[in-house]
């Protein structure tokens, strides 16, 4: 059976870049049967969900060749061919869109509304939401710069998003209300309260982006499995493990700033729980001079999420995330990262 969906999306110099795309149709692929989809790539550099989808294709053909799918699954690996086109002196940059300095996922409640004259970057947007926008079940997997597992799932699902965070292992959830960024969840998540249909929405953070392994693809890949299992989309039993991570209000996240530029040298692991004020990180401001190191403490007790991978950081990027026990004293509302 033909799975690829033949698609492309216009390039910032107007020639066609392809999509690639799969719908795997089981049994009851009409519209009361069960309908997922799934993503990744969304920012082109981050890599490690690309390879999760390649390994767990395979297997959901599967499914499908042995009666086991109940329903319809969209799977799209690469969802960005603008970003990926983004090479510059050997790197790939794909968190932002060269010609309009957008993130990438930020702004699809504008592209969704924009009815005339779309930029390449908003007709994009529009060709991702109208492959997902039916599905009952939508995932978006990203990766952190350097991160534990975690999702990120609004609050209308939760708790009973435990059993995704439970497959997948993931050792946090940060539970979100509201989006005024236009991050692909949340114009998923908007359209599902509109038209009740959909059952999860959720980005899914697998650690950071140098973590890409067939070891750890595997891993992932059989969690997404088991949890489609659980949920219906595959006939097949599955053993339910309860969940034993952390949930928090995204309201309690703290994010710790760079106060300077400088190099980088972190006094604390990933999964490090830490007291408040204890330091958790120090900046060289000018290697040489002793007095220009600044200590970074935690701003109250929590775990240490994510950290920067890179080592030598600008005034105002993000150094760490943690868990926090109460609202942040920073927290204004809107998206984790900036």
């Amino acid at each position: 059976m033909h799975d690829a969906l033949d698609l492309s999306v216009a390039g910032d110099s107007g020639a066609p870049l392809p999509l690639c795309a799969w719908r795997l149709q089981g049994r009851d692929s009409g519209p009361g049967g069960p309908s997922v989809y799934l993503q990744a790539g969304l920012h082109a550099d981050e890599i490690a969900g690309m390879h999760v989808l390649h390994t767990l294709l395979p297997r959901l053909r599967e499914a499908r060749e042995n009666g086991r799918l109940a329903g319809t699954v969209t799977v799209v690996p690469q969802a960005n061919p603008l970003g990926l086109a983004q090479f510059r002196h050997g790197r790939l940059l794909g968190r932002f869109h060269d010609a309009t300095s957008r993130n990438f996922n930020r702004h699809f409640h504008e592209s969704i509304a924009t009815e005339r004259g779309p930029t390449t970057f908003a007709a994009w947007q529009k060709t991702l939401f109208e492959l997902a926008r039916e599905a009952q079940i939508v995932l978006d997997l990203h990766t952190d710069s350097d991160a534990l597992p975690y999702l990120y799932v609004h609050g209308s699902f939760w708790p009973e998003a435990r059993d995704l965070a439970a497959a997948l292992r993931a050792e946090v959830a940060i539970v979100w209300d509201e989006d005024d960024d236009g991050a692909f969840e949340g114009a998923i998540v908007a359209h599902g309260q509109r038209e009740p249909r959909l059952r999860l929405a959720a980005t899914i953070e697998l650690r950071g982006q140098s973590d890409v392994s067939d070891a750890l693809a595997q891993r992932d890949a059989d969690g997404l499995y088991r949890f489609l299992c659980a949920r219906g989309v595959i006939d097949e039993p599955v053993e339910r493990t309860d969940w034993e991570g952390e949930a928090v209000p995204i309201a309690h996240m703290e994010t710790v700033f760079a106060p300077v530029s400088g190099v980088l040298v972190y006094t604390c692991e990933l999964g490090e729980r830490v007291a408040q004020g204890a330091p958790i990180a120090r900046i060289v401001a000018r290697p040489g001079d002793l007095s220009s190191e600044v200590v970074l403490r935690a701003p109250q007790c929590g775990r240490v999420v994510t950290r920067s991978r890179d080592r030598l950081i600008a005034q105002g990027d993000v150094a760490l995330k943690l868990t926090g026990s109460q609202p942040s004293a920073n927290w204004r509302g809107g998206a984790l990262d900036p």
